[in-house]
């Protein structure tokens, strides 16, 4: 493997770029000859600040709202169970019609779906904020959802089409990487800001303003791609986004209701029926949304999994974390930001030096083990608190550890998930990446708040929360079985033989 490719760090939760024109071309749709041609007149530094703040305000979102949940639950009159809906409707709906999404983009241009996509996301971060009951709130986390499904697609393209390549593209790609694996983080703290400052409104309308200056600032300094024609599969990401949110509903319906429950059986037979009629309308069609072969082989299906499992593990801690701080311990929305900065730090440093340092030197098979089994670790021991811990008996260490291992596991199950894509086929892969991400959080989050609810009716709050985190340990655990399977039969990737600085390959 050449030095180069151990330098562009492909960190969660977005693909490397193959550096070659016609590579990136294929990938992203972004125009060949005239890279860089209409951006250089004006401004790409602008136009790629641009690009930045929109992965990072998409990304934000999907956490901003964790810690004004108690305040959302106490205005709204949320009940405990429907709660979860604040959090997982925006991933389900970013999620199902991502891959869909991506298409668009390539049909009508990336800077013109960027645009439409944050439009859409600014008018229902303000209706959001206005919400007056359960029902609007979870409607407009909707909307934000698909919004960000139409925008983030673009802001990749986008990138490749403003930059050139080499230097510039890979200093351009290891900001983008920074912004989007640090933003989740960055969502907590200042969710808990605005929340204190200001009520938790302000989650939602702080977008209004972000995203009027990106529209402008899209406008003005990116470079439009050319379009390119394709079938959309409009059945496939029906199907799929139908059974994400039966599958999703069928487990939160139960948690309030039981297994035996009428409505949870039916939502969980929708949930198996689409998935047997994606199965048979993406087998059939010309351009599907998912790529079927992605999970015929234990290679290329493994790391997607594993994609699905580690965010399942991860929203929960978000969203149980947030529930103990405020509930428990009685922190303010602020106090529960703030008490989140060390895993925040830890995340930061570690996702900036991994990819520089410890993947050059002993390969992702050892970063990914040692990620996925800290991560494990400090969802066990999150799981050890009780109503009379502390901060700093209860949630310091864990906090540091899952920052840590967050930073160490997204890096190589990201590189090797994009590694095993065809070339021809990095958009797709990298579509198929950010759904199950999206899919598997909202999935997590469902499961661990049937737990949380059953432990909560008999043996009070904070040993439900605990039960939860625990048990939420499972998911990167079964990841890293996962690892453990697939790393012994990835062949490394040749990058060097192709000169290509592209997604780094197993050693």
């Amino acid at each position: 493997m050449s030095t180069t490719e151990l330098n562009d760090p492909p960190t969660s939760p977005l693909p490397a770029v193959r550096s070659t024109p016609a590579a990136a071309s294929r990938a992203t749709g972004a125009p060949r000859a005239s890279l860089g041609s209409r951006s250089s007149l004006r401004g790409p530094a602008l136009g790629l600040v641009v690009v930045f703040i929109t992965q990072l305000m998409l990304v934000v979102d999907a956490s901003i709202v964790n810690v004004a949940l108690p305040d959302i639950q106490n205005e709204l009159h949320f009940s405990p169970t429907d709660l979860s809906w604040v959090v997982t409707a925006y991933a389900l709906a970013f999620g199902g019609l991502i891959l869909l999404s991506g298409k668009i983009g390539s049909i009508v241009g990336a800077r013109l779906a960027l645009m439409v996509g944050v439009g859409l996301f600014i008018v229902a971060s303000a209706l959001g904020g206005f919400a007056p009951t359960p029902e609007i709130l979870v409607a407009a986390r909707i909307l934000q959802g698909v919004g960000a499904a139409i925008a983030a697609p673009s802001t990749l393209v986008l990138l490749v089409a403003n930059t050139t390549e080499g230097a510039n593209r890979a200093r351009a790609m290891s900001l983008f990487v920074l912004a989007a694996g640090s933003g989740g983080a960055i969502g907590l703290i200042l969710g808990g800001i605005l929340t204190t400052s200001f009520g938790w409104e302000w989650v939602m309308f702080v977008n209004v303003p972000i995203g009027i200056l990106i529209i402008v600032g899209a406008a003005l300094f990116l470079t439009e791609t050319e379009r390119v024609p394709a079938k959309l599969d409009l059945g496939g990401a029906a199907v799929s986004t139908i059974g994400m949110v039966a599958l999703v509903y069928a487990f939160t319906r139960a948690a309030s209701h039981g297994w035996s429950d009428a409505q949870s059986i039916a939502s969980f037979v929708i949930a198996a029926a689409s998935l047997v009629g994606l199965v048979f309308i993406e087998r059939r069609h010309s351009s599907p949304v998912v790529q079927l072969h992605f999970f015929s082989r234990m290679r290329t299906a493994a790391p997607l999994l594993g994609m699905l499992l580690v965010p399942a593990g991860m929203f929960g801690f978000f969203y149980f974390v947030t529930l103990f701080t405020q509930k428990v311990l009685g922190f303010d929305p602020l106090g529960t930001g703030l008490a989140l900065l060390p895993f925040v730090g830890a995340m930061l440093i570690t996702n900036e030096l991994a990819p520089r340092y410890l993947l050059p030197r002993v390969g992702e098979k050892v970063v990914g083990v040692i990620g996925l089994s800290g991560m494990v670790v400090g969802l066990v021991w999150l799981g050890q608190m009780s109503a009379s811990s502390t901060f700093l008996s209860g949630i310091l260490g864990p906090a540091i550890v899952l920052g840590i291992s967050g930073g160490l596991t997204f890096a190589p199950l990201t590189s090797i998930a994009m590694a095993q894509a065809p070339s021809t086929e990095v958009s797709a892969a990298s579509s198929l990446v950010q759904g199950m991400q999206q899919l598997g959080g909202s999935v997590g989050v469902a499961v661990l708040t049937t737990v949380f609810i059953s432990v909560t009716a008999t043996s009070g709050e904070a040993h439900g929360i605990s039960t939860s985190l625990l048990l939420g340990a499972a998911f990167p655990a079964a990841a890293l079985v996962l690892f453990a399977i697939w790393g012994r039969r990835i062949p490394a990737t040749d990058g060097a033989s192709s000169g290509a600085a592209g997604p780094v390959g197993m050693h």
